[in-house]
């Protein structure tokens, strides 16, 4: 682990991204993505492709594919970006839902995530590096559920039961009349696009969730330098 761990950071120093048994050009990768998705924010690109890098060096991640969610933009907007890293591919460009915030919601407004969290009850998202796990059915059908890897802003993502799922307020229709429903703190996508897109990244991928909070920015291990970052 010690090796590999060096390995990526001798990668991410040279503008190198990991996959599998090759490496990856990162400013090509970069590129390569930012053209296929044009509304994808390259300073959140980076941070995700970062984020992704330590957690390969961690051992976190087994599977080579990137997904990225940008809460800071509107929910009628699709915010959600599935990346298969090593043929750098845009797999999924998607609508998702954001948590509503407990108990009335967060102010009435559909649009827009206005805080995040970490605790049971609040039914809001959280932000950090999630890896996804096993599928199970409940009551959204076939969902898929996450792991969070980073203390105090998402690890309590499954005993929130913060999964992946269908959810029939999150449509193409609903978005063009910018009335995409909200969550209980899950991702929740289109219900046409849900099965093939667990199928895409479940069983060891990268989930990775952004929202501009200041405490999380500055300490998460996957995105300061292990010199001075921390773990939370």
């Amino acid at each position: 682990m010690r090796r590999l761990a060096a390995t990526v950071s001798v990668l991410m120093a040279a503008g190198l991204t990991w996959a599998g048994d090759q490496t990856v050009d990162r400013h090509a990768l970069r590129a390569r993505v930012l053209e296929q998705a044009p509304t994808l924010r390259a300073t959140v690109l980076d941070l995700a492709l970062s984020a992704y890098d330590r957690a390969v060096a961690s051992g976190d991640v087994c599977r080579q594919r990137l997904t990225i969610i940008d809460y800071e933009l509107p929910s009628w907007t699709r915010r959600m970006w599935v990346i298969d890293v090593p043929t750098s591919t845009v797999l999924h460009h998607e609508w998702v839902a954001h948590g509503m915030g407990a108990p009335a919601g967060s102010g009435g407004d559909l649009e827009h995530l206005h805080s995040v969290s970490n605790r049971r009850g609040t039914r809001k998202s959280s932000v950090g590096l999630f890896l996804t796990a096993e599928t199970y059915v409940g009551r959204h059908g076939r969902s898929l559920r996450l792991d969070g890897l980073e203390p105090g802003f998402n690890d309590a993502a499954r005993d929130r039961a913060i999964v992946l799922h269908g959810a029939d307020y999150v449509t193409a229709g609903r978005a063009r009349d910018r009335l995409v429903g909200r969550s209980w703190g899950c991702p929740a996508v289109r219900p046409k696009i849900a099965q093939r897109l667990i199928d895409d990244i479940a069983g060891g991928s990268a989930l990775w969730v952004y929202y501009p909070v200041r405490r999380w920015l500055t300490t998460s291990r996957f995105l300061v330098p292990t010199e001075t970052g921390s773990s939370g």
